[in-house]
């Protein structure tokens, strides 16, 4: 991409924090998902994965996710110590960053509601108290996204990590030290820093691919149920009802099913949505953004430290004026194309006159543990030939050499 070496408009503008404080405790809104849960039976076996990953990707309905429903589904019992935490300043403004990383800004999108990195850190946390019921494994959980910026993953991609996403991770613990507010709660709660600081120190909160984890079943849930409206609320509930704790080959604990059938069904729905995260599309939408962002630095409209205190809305709200303005043509070009594509073209070579990438993104599956008859934990691969078909799959997908958009101008 060229880049000039001059913005046209190099004021800088700072903005107040205006994210709504939203409390769990009153957290009933909905938000808008569609169509009921895919039916895994009688679909083409040779095709299955792309008709999952492509199943009402345009359809919409009036049906509401209820996110207070679903965190009741992970945890009944919403824990009292939790809502102190959950109010924190360093989590709250997460609920004005989105776990599907910009997409709800493109419509090259069709994402059927809004999920905040707030609920996805909740959910974490509920999964991990309703399995262990221990304080400082579940806050650990709670607190393992703080040092999300604005869009999520995106600056991963500005930061030319897009294969393992984890270019923020390091500022975590930072983040946490610094805040003053969670220090006194920690002390007032009697939890140690060190015991919560690293939610990477407990198995169940978080483990290795391709291990089942409370971050990852948590999130796969609703980044289904949002990208391609794979899982609905009742099929969510079902599919949860077979979780177990269980232990690994490593005699670690580890989140598992107690059947075949439920295993097969998470997996199924878990690789068909990562393959839309694979596609060119997501590609595009993110570095495109992340571009977009980069530009916006360059030319002053925005700061390094406002993706860590603006919500992505006022963000978006900003550069819709910049852009309006044309006050830098470049960052215009960009951001227009951002937020006005609807298609790309899947190429060998990159186009003429046209914002094109191409990227190896990391790879999101899970192969998790099933209790078989003797009680044991096996990996579903190895005792499902139909799993082991769908994962190979998965892995071995790959779109074309370059996606490319046409420039709007």
């Amino acid at each position: 991409m060229l880049v000039p070496r001059q913005c046209g408009f190099s004021a800088v503008f700072s903005f107040a924090l205006h994210t709504k404080l939203i409390s769990v405790r009153l957290s009933e809104q909905g938000y808008y998902f569609s169509r009921k849960c895919a039916i895994l039976e009688g679909m083409d076996n040779d095709n299955w994965l792309e008709t999952l990953a492509q199943e009402g990707a345009y359809a919409r309905d009036d049906t509401a996710f209820d996110t207070a429903g679903y965190h009741k589904i992970l945890c009944p019992e919403f824990p009292d110590f939790l809502f102190d935490f959950v109010g924190l300043p360093l989590l709250q403004r997460l609920q004005g960053i989105g776990l599907l990383c910009g997409t709800d800004w493109t419509p090259l999108f069709h994402n059927r509601f809004y999920y905040s990195r707030l609920n996805h850190s909740v959910g974490t946390a509920l999964i991990v108290w309703n399995f262990t019921h221990d304080r400082a494994q579940t806050v650990a959980a709670l607190l393992h996204d703080v040092s999300s910026p604005t869009f999520s993953h995106v600056t991963d991609f500005r930061n030319g990590d897009a294969l393992t996403q984890e270019s923020t991770e390091a500022l975590n613990i930072r983040m946490l030290a610094d805040s003053e507010e969670l220090l006194t709660l920690l002390e007032a709660h009697a939890l140690d820093f060190d015991a919560v600081a690293d939610y990477h120190m407990y198995s169940v909160a978080d483990t290795a691919v391709p291990g089942l984890c409370a971050d990852r079943l948590e999130y796969m849930y609703p980044s289904g149920a949002a990208l391609n409206g794979i899982w609905s609320m009742d099929a969510i509930a079902a599919n949860y009802a077979q979780v177990m704790l269980m232990k690994n080959k490593a005699g670690q604990l580890e989140l598992g099913f107690r059947s075949e059938a439920a295993a097969l069904e998470y997996t199924k729905k878990f690789c068909a949505t990562s393959l839309i995260l694979q596609r060119n599309e997501d590609k595009i939408a993110m570095q495109l953004m992340a571009d977009v962002l980069s530009r916006a630095v360059e030319c002053g409209f925005a700061k390094e430290d406002d993706f860590y205190t603006v919500s992505e809305q006022l963000l978006i709200n900003r550069f819709d004026g910049f852009a309006e303005d044309d006050a830098d043509p470049a960052f215009t070009r960009l951001y227009r194309t951002f937020r006005s594509m609807t298609a790309i073209e899947h190429t060998e070579e990159p186009l003429a006159d046209a914002y094109c990438v191409s990227l190896n993104v990391k790879q999101r599956y899970v192969n998790p543990l099933v209790r078989i008859a003797s009680g044991q934990a096996k990996r579903l691969s190895a005792i499902s030939p139909e799993a082991d078909e769908c994962i190979k799959a998965f892995l071995a997908y790959k779109d074309s050499t370059c996606g490319c958009v046409r420039w709007q101008h």
